[in-house]
């Protein structure tokens, strides 16, 4: 069972908004997920991502390989965690 870490489209026509999901690789892209990690807005002026990102680096962990546009994602996020820490 390979998982991926990626986005799940939940939005209407013109207004996307995302989940950050953990799903099988060879599922549909809105398809059953594991475990819903945060959401992604990217419409929104500033903080477009909300992510629970000690249970990223949990699936991380476990062999999860996050997709091109998550892996930024999660890598913006953790700077901005450590500029507030």
């Amino acid at each position: 069972m390979a998982l991926k870490i990626r986005l799940s489209r939940f939005g209407t026509k013109n207004e996307p908004h995302y989940r950050v999901v953990v799903a099988e690789a060879r599922s549909r892209r809105d398809g059953d997920a594991v475990e819903q990690l945060g959401a992604y807005n990217p419409r929104a002026k500033g903080n477009q991502l909300t992510i629970k990102l000690d249970r990223v680096d949990y699936w991380l962990s476990k062999g999860a390989k996050p997709s091109d546009t998550l892996h930024a994602l999660i890598k913006r996020a953790k700077r901005s965690a450590a500029a507030k820490a």
